[in-house]
């Protein structure tokens, strides 16, 4: 980490702006696409490498990490979006980069930030070009697959013999079978949804060139998470995702279905691993 005050000569009392560095947002192939949007607030965007190699998104940046209140992270992250969007749609295909991954000078070396920048492209340019070859064309779904706890349960005989029982029960004895009729009714939709969870699984990944899972409280009360997924698919493959989907609504009636997106494929390039080896960054601990 550098110091990001203006450095002050003694001698002539006057201060020296410290060098500029480099905000990224994305990683895009060789091409002629060019930055139709303004970055985080309004920061003029350009292109930083080889035009015949991978290359930079970046603005110009004279402070440090963006941090502060939540209402200013989340603008700041939506205009970080809209930058790799753009990358995602003129160029099409693109390496988002996470939010606040700041490229400084190393003064040690007397590089400056472009230069820093530059001999990572290059020497990262092989697997660059290779995963952005692999992504062209392509975008993530979001897909959420849930239980419906009550539709399920309903039709299940245990149930309902419990809810008869409770009929005409004093105080007392109601909360005690309402107790049992919750842990069974969770018992049986949790059941369910494992049991659900390998063929819906299997059916989904068929319809994608990757699926990458992931864990998130349900949504709605009552729901019970069967699979929570992002999917990478090319054009037509959003068409054939739907419906397969769609297919799956109708014979599982009980089953509640989110389709999202389409976005660019935030889950399928993941360039922490690439940027952590490079030197020369500013990220505060709670970037994302």
């Amino acid at each position: 980490m550098t110091d990001d005050s203006a450095g002050h000569s003694e001698e002539s009392g006057t201060f020296a702006a410290a060098p500029p560095k480099l905000y990224v947002y994305a990683i895009v192939p060789a091409g002629d696409y060019s930055p139709k949007v303004n970055g985080i607030d309004g920061s003029p965007v350009h292109l930083i490498g080889d035009p015949e190699g991978p290359r930079a998104v970046v603005h110009t940046h004279n402070g440090g990490p963006y941090d502060g209140a939540d209402d200013d992270v989340k603008r700041w992250v939506l205009q970080h979006s809209e930058v790799v969007e753009d990358g995602w749609q003129g160029a099409g295909s693109v390496l988002p980069v996470s939010f606040n991954v700041i490229v400084r000078p190393d003064t040690e070396l007397g590089a400056t930030s472009t230069a820093q920048l530059e001999g990572w492209l290059e020497e990262s340019k092989g697997a660059l070009s290779k995963r952005l070859g692999e992504l062209d064309g392509t975008s993530e779904l979001r897909v959420e697959i849930s239980l419906d706890k009550g539709a399920f349960v309903e039709a299940n005989d245990e149930v309902r013999r419990i809810k008869d029982d409770m009929e005409g029960r004093p105080a007392g004895v109601r909360r005690l079978l309402e107790k049992r009729l919750e842990k069974t009714e969770k018992e049986f939709a949790d059941r369910e949804a494992d049991d659900l969870y390998p063929a819906l699984r299997a059916r989904i990944a068929e319809k994608c060139l990757g699926i990458e899972e992931y864990r998130t409280p349900p949504r709605e009360a009552g729901q019970t998470p069967i699979l929570m997924a992002s999917c990478l698919v090319t054009e037509p493959g959003i068409q054939n995702l739907g419906a397969e989907l769609t297919a799956i609504s109708n014979e599982q009636p009980a089953v509640s279905i989110r389709f999202l997106g389409p976005w660019p494929p935030y889950s399928f390039a993941d360039m922490s691993e690439a940027f952590a080896g490079m030197s020369g960054q500013d990220r505060p601990s709670s970037a994302t």
